[in-house]
């Protein structure tokens, strides 16, 4: 859209944008269609922004917020998240508690939008939502899916990949309890293939793969574990530990190689 030929009121510009399907906008595109510098927009957006109209959740990044998400002050993060990447210029995807709740497998909503990315970026607020931000080494490698929204796409973890997320930060997936919990609930996902998580395990520790397999195996009464069982239990001689944030004892599961150094509950039963 030509911003030269196009000239809007300030007050009236978010839901000007939003009706021609327009969800982010540059200072350098609001200046246009406002007629004004771009160091007078932040001032001509101040009061449309204080009515909730507009979120900015990075410098030069402007978000017109749709009228029933003006009271929470933002769009949900995963409305935003690939525009504030892309004007960012870094790959993410989301992963961890945030991608388990978009694949209906978070037991607890995750009280913070958790994001991987490719390079350090400092938490923000946008709205209600928490960004926080995770590096992940090698990210470009890893599996995503297109996670549909109402103005495109964002990048989000495969269920194996949110698997190993979770198992791999158990801090972040909310303790061990929780992370069992969505361990299980993310293999009854119609996409869920043990195939794709025993390739994948490859790019991570073995003690996250071993900490999923012996979820699966104990509570999920899921057959077809045989192959994920001999890649991880092969990978290093020294057992795993279950529970990073517990204590270093406990008995240890020789078909998994993995310490259980505390009780595991389902808290979805």
């Amino acid at each position: 859209m030509d911003t030269q030929r196009v000239s809007v009121r300030a007050p009236e510009l978010a839901n000007w944008l939003l009706s021609r399907g327009v969800s982010s906008q540059s200072t350098g595109e609001v200046a246009g269609y406002l007629g004004v510098p771009e160091d007078q927009v932040r001032r001509r957006l101040h009061v449309p922004r204080q009515r909730g109209q507009w979120v900015s959740p990075a410098h030069g990044l402007w978000i017109p917020v749709p009228l029933e998400y003006r009271t929470w002050g933002a769009p949900p993060g995963i409305e935003i998240v690939e525009a504030l990447m892309r004007h960012m210029h870094v790959d993410y995807y989301v992963g961890w508690l945030s991608a388990a709740e978009l694949h209906g497998a978070a037991h607890q909503a995750p009280q913070v939008f958790q994001v991987a990315t490719s390079r350090h970026v400092r938490p923000r607020q946008a709205g209600r939502t928490r960004f926080e931000f995770q590096i992940r080494t090698g990210l470009s490698e890893l599996p995503t899916m297109a996670f549909p929204t109402r103005s495109g796409t964002a990048r989000v973890a495969t269920p194996e990949l949110t698997m190993l997320d979770v198992a791999s930060d158990v801090a972040l997936a909310g303790g061990i309890d929780n992370m069992a919990t969505v361990l299980i609930e993310l293999a009854e996902h119609d996409q869920f293939d043990v195939a794709r998580l025993t390739e994948l395990t490859a790019r991570f520790p073995a003690a996250p793969a071993r900490r999923i397999g012996w979820i699966l195996d104990s509570f999920a009464d899921m057959d077809g574990l045989d192959a994920l069982r001999e890649t991880v239990a092969s990978r290093a001689v020294t057992a795993s530990i279950l529970d990073p944030l517990g204590p270093d004892e406990g008995s240890v599961d020789r078909r998994w190689q993995l310490r259980i150094n505390r009780d595991v509950e389902d808290e979805s039963s």
